[in-house]
């Protein structure tokens, strides 16, 4: 696989509920990371001592960040209504060359910040709430 250009690791929000998915406007940074609970089985039985793991046992998540400038776009609007209304809206993560991971995230956290001579910005934390789908490129 060739070098990918970090600007197509894109965020997109179902800014309604019909499916039609908008990238969040502004991002400069964004950023998705998978994790998988392990259950430990090991016992006293356990070849040579070896850990063991329970296969398909434990909570599988993913979380999602973001960082970039805020444009107080359509975007912006229904990110912030989805925090202060504690919604868990459908998100699709496109990443070049590997494919869409889509599902339901809640906003756990939006943060602001600004300079008296720069641009205001902002930053995204998104956790997953429920399953997710995979669709290759």
């Amino acid at each position: 696989m060739a070098a990918q250009n970090g600007k197509d690791l894109l965020i997109k929000l179902d800014l309604n509920g019909d499916a039609q998915f908008e990238t969040i406007a502004g991002l400069r940074a964004t950023r998705i990371s998978f994790n998988a609970e392990t259950v430990d089985v090991t016992s006293l039985e356990s070849q040579g001592g070896w850990r063991e793991l329970l296969s398909g046992a434990g909570v599988k998540s993913a979380s999602i960040s973001g960082s970039g400038v805020f444009r107080d776009a359509a975007t912006d609007e229904r990110a912030r209504q989805i925090f202060f209304d504690g919604e868990v809206p459908e998100f699709q993560v496109i990443i070049p060359d590997f494919g869409v991971v889509q599902g339901p995230f809640q906003i756990t956290a939006i943060e602001y910040a600004g300079s008296h001579n720069g641009e205001a910005s902002y930053e995204l934390s998104l956790a997953s709430a429920g399953a997710l789908t995979f669709t290759a490129l």
